[in-house]
């Protein structure tokens, strides 16, 4: 497995129930700030186990491309708790996840 990806996978891993990171910031975390569409892709060959319905995009949008659409990511994060409109965002200042 490559480095970037193994980071990725990592950093995805660790994304608390009930918050949500964006692409970009999991990319910038990852090493490479500009790879946020290569995030997007490991996201969706990657493996199911990880929490990827807490990745979003740099508008708290939902994915379409998520196993499901839009309307199973959604449904996965109001199990735990997030709001999410029914155009599918969410209020990203009030969930985004930011590591220590």
């Amino acid at each position: 497995m490559n480095d970037f990806k193994h980071r990725v996978e990592l950093i995805v891993s660790a994304i608390p129930k009930g918050q949500v990171m964006t692409y970009g910031q999991i990319a910038a975390l990852s090493g490479n700030s500009r790879a946020a569409r290569l995030v997007g892709g490991i996201a969706h060959f990657s493996n199911d186990n990880l929490p990827w319905h807490r990745v979003v995009n740099r508008l708290g949008g939902l994915a379409s491309g998520y196993p499901g659409g839009r309307l199973a990511q959604s449904e996965h994060l109001k199990s735990e708790g997030v709001i999410v409109s029914s155009d599918y965002y969410l209020n990203l200042e009030h969930y985004l996840y930011v590591p220590k």
